[in-house]
């Protein structure tokens, strides 16, 4: 059985460089749906390989980080097969602990698969991570869990390697910071460990309650509390389960801002606005408006002239670092001067000098710019925007090169406000998390387009 997701969901590339050509200066209206949310699809795949039976995802997103996951799978032992948009992986045929990097790349995923390759081999290597250069994402936290639980790490040219002597052992252990991918590296060590665990300061994002509950539903014992702490008892196997993959909270409050940046109306379907959160909030507060049409579809618009506001990212039920590039978008139509704080990722800014080529007002600065407690306070970091506005944007021609996954989505929102043409480059690394927006864009009433350029 083999389907589009197979691979990422872009078509065959001609020789040459793809890039998005887009016609902006119009409200943007239609109805566009949000696909699985990357953060769990790409999780819930490790995690099926704790079981000792076949695990069925469905709702999973033809997208990039799914296809390099996969092939890291297929290529320790594990088959594979797609049916539509699910996904069944079967670990019974996993042979190997040694992952290589995948022929399309590499991801953040290696540094999980260590912990739940762990239970199944006394020694495992993964190779050097990729993904978003953000910020320093270090790698210290996962490391440290490995050898709480009774593992021994060690770092070498090519990656990591672990090792363990008999069954890891529950351990009670304090995360540094409520990190989502230490939280889910303890949670793969705790559920098939010896004994009883205790992670405090876990991250209580909704792809970790989903995380949770698919472990559940493959046999896992586990416990959640008020004040971030996850208790675990540990089973000594745990079986194949079906997992629907929620829809990405991430993406559909891009669309949201696309809305509201474009005074347009957009109808998002595939999401749980619960998932939103705070999101709603802030887009009520700066003139956006929303409308509930059923349990997962929101009808997103704006309601009067943009107003500035304040933001601090922070984790959840914060606002989401992944939200504050699309909103920064939206934030240049407001009437006043805005305010980011960025609390998570120390290097998340670099986008805003393409958005200022366009005509964007904005400033960086390294002071914290906010109230919460802040981890680069004094660090000499340009994590606080300042945005001014309304700026009208103009792109006759602009090219704008993306830099990481997010801002990639960010840049289509700023260039569908933006009166004339722009021409985005790096397309495949929005492609990772988004697969082919154009064609899910163009069949609302913006004009997009996918070309080549030899």
């Amino acid at each position: 059985m083999i389907s589009s997701l197979t691979t990422i969901s872009a078509p065959p590339a001609p020789q040459g460089e793809a890039r998005y050509r887009i016609r902006g200066g119009e409200p943007v209206v239609g109805q566009i749906r949000a696909l699985g949310a990357k953060n769990f699809t790409t999780k819930a795949l490790v995690a099926a390989l704790l079981g000792t039976s076949p695990t069925c995802l469905t709702n999973v997103p033809p997208i990039g980080d799914v296809a390099i996951t996969r092939e890291m799978l297929v290529a320790i032992g594990v088959r594979v097969t797609a049916e539509g948009d699910a996904l069944t992986i079967d670990p019974a045929a996993l042979a190997s602990a040694q992952v290589p990097i995948p022929d399309s790349g590499s991801n953040r995923i290696p540094i999980l698969l260590l912990g739940a390759l762990l239970h199944r081999f006394d020694e495992v290597a993964v190779p050097v991570l990729g993904g978003c250069r953000i910020g320093e994402r270090p790698v210290d936290f996962h490391l440290n869990a490995i050898e709480q639980f009774g593992g021994i790490v060690s770092t070498t040219a090519e990656g990591y390697l672990a090792r363990r002597r008999g069954r890891l052992r529950g351990t009670q252990i304090k995360l540094p910071y409520p990190s989502v991918g230490a939280t889910e590296t303890c949670l793969f060590l705790s559920v098939l460990a010896e004994g009883r665990s205790v992670i405090a300061n876990a991250a209580i994002e909704p792809e970790i309650i989903d995380l949770i509950t698919m472990l559940r539903a493959m046999g896992a014992v586990i416990f959640t509390s008020a004040g971030r702490e996850i208790r675990v008892e540990g089973v000594p196997q745990l079986w194949g389960t079906r997992m629907p993959i929620l829809g990405d909270r991430i993406e559909a409050a891009s669309w949201a801002c696309l809305a509201g940046a474009s005074d347009g109306d957009i109808t998002v379907t595939g999401i749980n606005p619960n998932n939103l959160g705070n999101f709603l909030a802030y887009f009520q507060q700066v003139g956006g408006g929303f409308e509930l049409l059923d349990n997962d579809s929101v009808r997103f618009f704006r309601r009067g002239p943009l107003q500035p506001t304040v933001v601090e990212t922070d984790v959840y039920p914060g606002f989401s670092t992944d939200w504050q590039q699309p909103f920064a978008i939206m934030l240049t139509q407001a009437n006043g001067i805005s305010i980011i704080h960025e609390t998570v990722y120390e290097n998340r800014f670099g986008y805003l000098k393409a958005l200022n080529a366009l005509g964007a007002n904005t400033q960086l600065t390294t002071h914290c710019l906010g109230g919460l407690p802040c981890r680069y306070r004094d660090a000499n970091h340009e994590h606080s925007a300042i945005i001014v506005g309304p700026t009208p944007l103009y792109a006759e021609g602009h090219e704008i090169t993306i830099p990481d996954l997010r801002a990639g989505l960010a840049y289509i929102i700023a260039a569908a406000i933006a009166h004339g043409t722009s021409f985005i480059r790096g397309v495949p690394m929005l492609e990772r998390g988004y697969g082919d927006v154009v064609p899910r864009l163009a069949r609302m009433n913006l004009k997009i387009e996918r070309i080549w350029e030899a």
